[in-house]
């Protein structure tokens, strides 16, 4: 495939390696600064930009019949705008929180496990998740991936961030050093508690998933998720 990076941090330069490890071509890096760029080479877009010019670098993608992967945060409130225009136009297009298999194996469990703890009673559930400095929104949007999971099986009415009163979900956020990213479901009781852990060690999980992703896309049409492209 020949691939546009969207957006060429720590992440696009992540996602080139392993793009061309894989025998594909990196045709065009675009930068944060960067507003207009030509996608006539382009075969497949890999967006990890930021939630500033995310909804700019999906538009201009989907409006030029290019498919996109996206795993930028931040920008959600615009994410029905992007599905309806995907939809009117018919294009193909992925998002994800996160985009490593092991996390996304973690949602699933954490949505079988929030499934069995519904009708358990005397447990409270937290999340708590950590992160590099450099990260710019808070919580990140795997967390709040794993909160909707919870609160859609759960009594739970909302998530609030590093604070929460009466029937709220409480996301711990934390920004320590070089952090790649840790996220925790706990269970707590008066006499044990229940832990799931995902911790990742580098970027190349991430990185990885989403090159996977935008090899499953290439030649589809339709809005879809990682448990389409994992089969899970």
């Amino acid at each position: 495939m020949n691939i546009a990076l969207l957006g060429y941090g720590k992440m696009g330069k992540a996602i080139e390696k392993i793009a061309i490890d894989r025998g594909h071509k990196i045709v065009l890096k675009v930068d944060s600064k960067q507003k207009q760029y030509d996608l006539s080479l382009v075969d497949m877009a890999i967006d990890f930009s930021n939630p500033v010019i995310a909804f700019q670098n999906l538009y201009n993608c989907i409006e030029n019949n290019i498919p996109v992967i996206s795993g930028t945060t931040g920008w959600l409130s615009k994410f029905e705008e992007i599905i309806d225009f995907c939809k009117q136009n018919n294009g193909a297009f992925i998002y994800a929180s996160n985009f490593s298999i092991g996390v996304n194996i973690f949602f699933n469990l954490n949505e079988y496990l929030a499934k069995m703890m519904k009708n358990i009673d005397g447990y409270e559930v937290e999340i708590e998740e950590i992160h590099h400095i450099h990260k710019i929104d808070a919580p990140s949007g795997t967390a709040i991936s794993l909160a909707e999971q919870i609160i859609e099986n759960s009594d739970k009415n909302q998530w609030k961030l590093n604070y929460s009163t009466g029937n709220d979900l409480l996301i711990k956020s934390k920004r320590e050093g070089e952090v790649p990213g840790t996220h925790i479901i706990n269970y707590k009781s008066d006499v044990d508690a229940i832990e799931i852990k995902h911790s990742a060690f580098n970027r190349e999980g991430f990185a990885l998933g989403a090159v996977i992703a935008a090899e499953w896309l290439l030649g589809k049409k339709g809005i879809f998720t990682m448990k389409d492209v994992l089969r899970i």
